[in-house]
């Protein structure tokens, strides 16, 4: 189930980014760019997901055993190495393709703006959250050996996530509060609680779907215009939109859960071959925004909207099956130590 989610949700992210990508060659305010558009709003829950399986994964296994010094060890080799490795690499590759100035590679103060914001790579803040989250969740473990209820945690996750949005707002005044924890307190809490409780999780699923899928459809209704009006440049009220998209991409982790729970009751083979995907998940998010830019820089959409868009489904294609089969090549080898921590 686990692996499924993560295929889903990689997925998802290779989504995410392609459609960007094809929103700079369609033309505003055409019918394809309007529907592209909803399309890249629709997929932007990506590292909320992620940090809600990490949630999940990693307080069912501090309930079973936590030992700290092996518990940091891993998380250091498994994710600080990883994110460092992939920083250097990525801003390599931004000054190699022109995209960055060489003195950039030079100067101590963009590294540390880059290392300390997860800005190296629009896409890597997300390791940076996740080192932060590997922090946090030993001090929930007094709250996870109580096992909370799923529906409680949602709402004190809620709660606790408007807390720290004020206390940004009013206080901290983080020039990135999304690369950081504090913008993450709602999943986290929510995938505690499923953590907890997650041999218990299908029997739940199946007694409040019929609540959390209308609860999801409503969330999304009111998230998607606010989205919209956002990504156009509309002024939308702050706190609204960020509630409306924590509430949403929440929502839409427990879906994925449960979907991936049906999924791999199945047997079939997508469920296999997202359960295989979900096992190279890490490695797909490392390369695919390299792979993507190289493609677009070697032949970058164009032509009619249908040409577009194909163009850009290949490349979707390619971006997620590439880094899939070299992960999976690579898999049980130093060099996969080496390059992504496992």
């Amino acid at each position: 189930m686990i692996d499924v989610f993560r295929g889903l949700t990689i997925t998802e992210v290779v989504l995410h980014h392609t459609t960007g990508m094809a929103l700079r060659y369609l033309t505003p305010g055409t019918l394809s760019h309007d529907a592209v558009t909803v399309l890249n709003r629709t997929l932007h829950f990506a590292v909320p997901a992620f940090v809600f399986l990490s949630a999940v994964v990693l307080t069912r296994s501090l309930l079973r055993r936590f030992e700290p010094r092996r518990y940091f060890w891993r998380r250091l080799t498994r994710g600080g190495w990883p994110y460092l490795l992939w920083s250097a690499l990525y801003m390599l590759w931004y000054v190699l393709s022109g995209q960055r100035p060489p003195e950039t590679l030079t100067d101590p103060d963009r590294w540390w703006f880059y290392l300390s914001n997860g800005k190296a790579s629009y896409h890597l803040y997300f390791l940076l959250v996740a080192l932060e989250v590997y922090l946090v969740l030993p001090l929930l473990l007094p709250v996870a050996r109580r096992r909370p209820g799923i529906t409680a945690a949602l709402l004190t996750g809620l709660a606790l996530q408007l807390g720290a949005y004020f206390l940004n707002r009013e206080v901290l005044r983080l020039p990135f509060p999304a690369s950081t924890v504090l913008w993450y307190l709602l999943p986290i809490t929510l995938g505690m609680a499923v953590g907890a409780r997650l041999d218990e999780f299908p029997a739940w699923w199946r007694r409040r779907r019929w609540v959390v899928l209308p609860a999801l459809a409503a969330a999304y209704a009111a998230y998607l215009p606010a989205a919209l009006s956002y990504v156009r440049g509309v002024p939308v009220t702050p706190v609204l939109y960020s509630t409306l998209s924590w509430v949403f991409t929440s929502l839409t982790a427990l879906t994925l859960l449960g979907a991936a729970h049906r999924i791999q009751r199945g047997g079939s083979r997508a469920q296999a071959a997202l359960a295989t995907l979900g096992t190279v998940s890490l490695q797909v998010y490392l390369i695919h925004p390299a792979l993507l830019q190289a493609l677009e820089r070697w032949n970058a959409p164009g032509g009619t909207p249908t040409q577009v868009l194909l163009t850009a489904g290949a490349y979707a294609l390619l971006a997620l099956l590439i880094p899939a089969l070299l992960g999976r090549a690579l898999l049980n080898t130093r060099l996969s130590t080496l390059l992504f921590g496992r």
